[in-house]
C-alpha cells in the first residue's frame, strides 16, 4: 500500500475561497462594514424598512414612494397560505421545532405552485415575493396552533413587521414595537456568502427550483453555529440569571474552551456593524417595555467577554434580547431571522439563476491508495485500510 504525495493544504471551511461575483452585498471584515447594493447598513437600519430593503436587494435600486407602495401591496396580497398547508401545520406534533416546521412548510408550498419548476427571471421573482410574504404567516400560524388557538388572517394594510406581531400575539402592536422589529429585519436581510446562502445557491446551481433551494437554506440556518446562535444567547442569559454570576460564568466557559454564543465571527475581525445597531434597538426595546434586565445583562456579558477574551459581539448577541423583549419565545428567534433573510436568499438565487454554472468544487484525497481487493471468502476479519 502506498500513499500519494502530500496534497496542498485545503482551506478549512472554505475560508478565503471566492465562489463568484455578486452585486448584492459586501462584508468588509477588516473594517467592520456591511453594505447592501452599495448602501451602508447603518443608514438602512436608521431610515429604511424591510420592504424597501427587499426591493433594493431584488431590483438593485431604492424604490420611489409610488413603487414602494405598490411593492408593499404586492407582497401583502400574497400572505395567505394554501388551506392544505395550514392543515399540515395543525397536524405536526406541538413539540416540533419552528425551524423544522418552516422547512417543511416551504417544501409543502411548492406542491401548490403550478409554476414551481420554472426558473425564468419572471417565475423566480414571483416565487421570491410569495416566499417572503408567507414566511411570517407560517411562523405565526404554527405558533398559535401550538398554543391551541386559531391562526389569524393576515392584514394587508399592515407592514411585514407589524402584521407578523399582530398574527403572532393576536393584537396590533404599537408603532414603536413594529418599528423595532422592522429595523432588526433590515439588519438581518442579507450578509454576503454565508453558510445558508451558499447552501441555497449550491442547490439552485443544479437547476433545482427556488423552493428546493430555500429549503436547503432554512435547513442550514437552523444550526447553532449559524442562525441558531441567537437562541443560545438567551439560554445562556437565563442560565446565568444573576448579573453577579456573570464574571465567574464566563471564566468557566473560557477555561473549558467552550464557545459562548453571540461572540466572534468567521469574517469580522472587529465590531460586527449589525451588532452596533442592534444594541441600540435592544436598549430602546427594553426602555419601551419598562424591562431592561435582558439588555443590561447582554451588555454586561459583552463587557465581561471582552475583558477576559477580547472577543467582539456578533449579530446574535443583541438580537436575542430584542426578540425576547418583544415577546417572541426563544425557539422562534432563528425563524424570525429566516423571515428576514429570505429576502437576501432570494436575491442571491435570482442572481445565480441568471448566470448559472454548476458548483462542483474539488477536494484533497488524503486516504490510502493501491489497496488490494480481498474476496469475501478469503477475509478472516474486517479489512482495515
Amino acid at each position: 500500500m502506498t500513499t500519494a504525495a502530500t496534497p496542498p493544504p485545503a482551506a478549512a471551511g472554505l475560508r478565503g475561497v471566492v465562489v463568484g461575483d455578486t452585486r448584492i452585498s459586501y462584508v468588509d471584515g477588516e473594517r467592520g462594514q456591511l453594505i447592501y447594493r452599495g448602501i451602508d447598513i447603518h443608514d438602512l437600519a436608521r431610515a429604511s424598512t424591510f420592504e424597501e430593503v427587499a426591493y433594493l436587494l431584488w431590483f438593485e435600486a431604492l424604490p420611489s414612494r409610488e413603487s414602494l407602495e405598490a411593492f408593499r401591496a404586492d407582497l401583502a396580497r400574497r400572505r395567505a397560505l394554501p388551506d392544505p398547508v395550514v392543515h399540515i401545520l395543525g397536524e405536526v406534533p406541538k413539540t416540533a421545532t419552528p425551524m423544522d416546521v418552516l422547512r417543511t412548510a416551504v417544501s409543502a408550498i411548492a406542491l401548490f405552485d403550478p409554476h414551481a419548476k420554472e426558473t425564468t427571471p419572471e417565475a423566480n421573482l414571483e416565487k421570491a415575493k410569495r416566499l417572503t410574504a408567507v414566511f411570517p404567516t407560517i411562523l405565526a400560524s404554527f405558533y398559535r396552533l401550538s398554543q391551541g388557538k386559531e391562526p389569524l388572517a393576515p392584514r394587508s394594510e399592515l407592514s411585514t413587521a407589524s402584521n407578523f406581531l399582530y398574527m403572532f400575539h393576536g393584537s396590533e402592536p404599537d408603532p414603536q414595537a413594529a418599528r423595532l422589529l422592522d429595523a432588526a429585519l433590515v439588519l438581518h436581510a442579507d450578509h454576503g456568502m454565508n453558510a445558508s446562502t451558499f447552501a441555497a445557491i449550491v442547490t439552485a446551481a443544479t437547476l433545482a427550483d427556488m423552493y428546493a433551494a430555500v429549503t436547503s437554506a432554512v435547513a442550514t440556518l437552523k444550526g447553532p453555529l449559524h442562525g441558531g446562535a441567537n437562541e443560545g444567547v438567551i439560554t445562556n442569559l437565563i442560565e446565568i440569571g444573576d448579573p453577579s454570576k456573570m464574571d465567574s460564568w464566563v471564566a468557566q466557559k473560557l477555561a473549558k474552551h467552550e464557545k459562548i454564543m453571540g461572540f466572534g465571527h468567521a469574517v469580522y475581525k472587529t465590531n460586527d456593524p449589525r451588532a452596533i445597531d442592534l444594541k441600540k434597538i435592544a436598549k430602546e426595546a427594553g426602555e419601551r417595555a419598562g424591562a431592561t434586565r435582558w439588555v443590561d445583562m447582554t451588555e454586561l456579558m459583552e463587557r465581561t467577554v471582552w475583558d477576559q477574551k477580547k472577543l467582539y459581539a456578533n449579530v446574535d448577541l443583541y438580537s436575542a434580547s430584542v426578540y425576547y423583549t418583544l415577546g417572541i419565545p426563544p425557539p422562534y428567534f432563528t425563524p424570525v431571522f429566516a423571515m428576514s433573510r429570505i429576502a437576501g436568499w432570494c436575491a442571491h438565487l435570482i442572481e445565480q439563476y441568471a448566470n448559472n454554472k454548476l458548483i462542483r468544487p474539488g477536494e484533497n484525497y488524503v486516504g490510502p491508495r493501491n489497496v488490494k481487493y480481498v474476496p469475501i471468502g478469503d477475509r478472516t476479519t474486517d479489512i482495515l485500510v
